[in-house]
């Protein structure tokens, strides 16, 4: 049946009908199945054209061609993709692909951008319930340590503390003002009455 092509990528065949091979005219894929004089293209023994490339990445250019879509297993790399998709001459997943490479490295930018900032507070054992509850303005508690339990019962000394609370800040190389990294109406009243004492 001459709907059905047979390909040999790398290697590996793959069974397709000529109307998805021809989806994209200005293709390799549709110049091979016009049979273009210009472009000379091997068989193998079983009639399927061979084509020296890599077999992983022809898949999704395949199904791509297929219905539209890109699915891309996460263990192959986008660039791969994105050279076979040059290769094949394939102008919209081109397009495709070095947008989302585009935004997978915006959001890398984001993500380095941010800062973890974090703060020790040393509290007594019934302050704790109280700080813990009216953290605000984007802190975050991580850890609590214990640091002189008072197991002797019927003395006034309470355990102590050391509370560790994180916030995320842009990082100082991303384009921010000084105002973020003003300190919050809170943390300026704890700075002022430490400066008191």
């Amino acid at each position: 049946n001459t709907q059905w092509v047979k390909l040999n990528v790398g290697g590996t065949c793959f069974l397709t009908t000529r109307t998805t091979l021809c989806r994209d005219p200005k293709s390799f894929l549709y110049r091979l199945c016009q049979e273009d004089p210009e472009l000379d293209s091997d068989k193998d023994e079983t009639g399927a054209y061979l084509i020296d490339r890599d077999p992983t990445y022809f898949g999704p250019i395949l199904n791509y061609l297929r219905h539209g879509k890109l699915v891309i297993n996460k263990d192959l790399a986008e660039e791969g993709v994105l050279e076979e998709a040059e290769f094949y001459n394939i102008a919209e997943l081109v397009k495709l692909v070095k947008r989302l490479i585009q935004e997978r490295q915006q959001n890398h930018r984001a993500r380095d951008a941010r800062k973890h900032v974090y703060r020790v507070l040393q509290c007594h054992e019934d302050e704790l319930t109280q700080m813990v509850s009216t953290m605000s303005d984007g802190w975050r508690f991580e850890q609590l340590i214990n640091i002189g339990s008072s197991y002797n019962y019927g003395n006034d000394d309470h355990a102590e503390f050391l509370c560790v609370v994180s916030r995320e800040y842009p990082s100082s190389s991303s384009h921010t003002t000084d105002r973020e990294f003003e300190p919050t109406d809170r943390a300026q009243l704890i700075q002022q009455k430490a400066a008191r004492m």
